[in-house]
This record gives C-alpha cells, structure tokens and sequence, in this order.
C-alpha cells in the first residue's frame, strides 16, 4: 500500500531548498559558505564607521579605521572569506582593536611635551658682557642648581645667611657650606681659564 499525500507548493520549495543543501555523501546539511568580501564591505561598512565614529569622534578617522580592517581581512584570508568562522564578528573587533590603537596614539600624542628651548641670553647682554664676565657666567654653569642659588642669593641679592636659608628651606650651616663648595668650584673655574 502506498501513502499518498499533497504538499503545498510553499512548502515544496522550503523542503527542495533544504534537500539542494543537504550533502550526498553525508546526508547533513551544508553550511552557507561567508557572503565574498565586496558583498560583505557594502552590507557591513557604514555600521562599521559608525561604531568607529562613537570609538574615536572622528568621521575621517573612522572610516580609516574600517577600511584598514577590511584591507587586512582580505589580505589575511582573500576574496571569498571561506577561512573565516565569523566574518562580522572579526570584523567587529578588529574595528574596536584598531579604535583602541588610535586613542592610545592620541593619548600619547597629548602627553608628550616637548623639551624647552634652550636658554639663550639676548643680544644687548652679549655685547654688555666683558670678557671677565663671560667667564664668570661660564664658572656659574659649572655649579649645581642649589649652589648657584646660594651664590646668586649671597652676592647678587645681598641676603643674609639666615635669609636665604628661610627661601631655601634649609638650615643655615646648609647655606655655609653650599656656599662654600661654591666658592671653591668657581675659583678653580675661574683659575684655569686665567692660565
């Protein structure tokens, strides 16, 4: 005895559809293969770029950023994407990755500062200074920081040993011996180019 029984044709069409997809030799249903690269780039890229833009807050630099992953995607695995288990989640990350790069970068961008420009004494100092006093200012380079705020403290502002300790905030036997050693360093300066 044979069973008959009438199918609609909607439902013909969804049953040939998963019969096509079915393998011959196994029997288990084949997977969709990932749509190629350019379908995937027009479905996929202004979410992309708009996900970026919320990343970076930046319209150019976001579509920068998307246009380098899909780059690397096809550089990475071609046309036709059939390596990739998820081609819009690796995607989405790599927009985020990269988005995160291009923070970092701005964020070290901002936190560099440039050294100063070194000091260089203007024109009329220069022609005002003697030789004396060129040599002078060149044996005050030699001293510390601390020992040429002590000398120029003590002779140039007229302070007493007990004041410059107060604007220092050192102890006045402090003040003494910086001046001392000062003292000395500026003489042997001051002596060898004399000779």
């Amino acid at each position: 005895m044979t069973l008959t029984f009438r199918l609609s044709w909607p439902l013909l069409r969804v049953l040939r559809s998963v019969m096509s997809g079915m393998s011959a030799s196994r029997g288990t249903p084949q997977r969709e293969s990932p749509p190629p690269i350019n379908e995937l780039y027009h479905a996929r890229r202004l979410s992309l770029v708009r996900l970026a833009v919320l990343m970076v807050d930046d319209l150019p630099t976001a579509e920068d950023v998307v246009q380098d992953v899909f780059a690397g995607l096809y550089q990475r695995h071609g046309a036709d994407l059939r390596t990739v288990a998820d081609p819009q989640a690796y995607l989405t990350a790599g927009v985020m990755n990269a988005a995160r790069s291009v923070l970092r970068r701005r964020r070290s961008a901002r936190a560099y500062v440039p050294p100063p420009p070194p000091l260089v004494p203007a024109a009329e100092e220069e022609a005002l200074l003697s030789e004396g006093d060129h040599e002078v200012v060149a044996a005050l380079a030699r001293l510390t920081v601390r020992q040429r705020q002590v000398v120029v403290l003590r002779y140039w502002s007229e302070l007493s040993e007990q004041e410059i300790a107060e604007v220092l905030h050192v102890s006045r036997g402090t003040v003494k011996s910086t001046a001392n050693r000062a003292l000395t360093i500026l003489r042997d300066a001051l002596s060898e180019v004399r000779r």
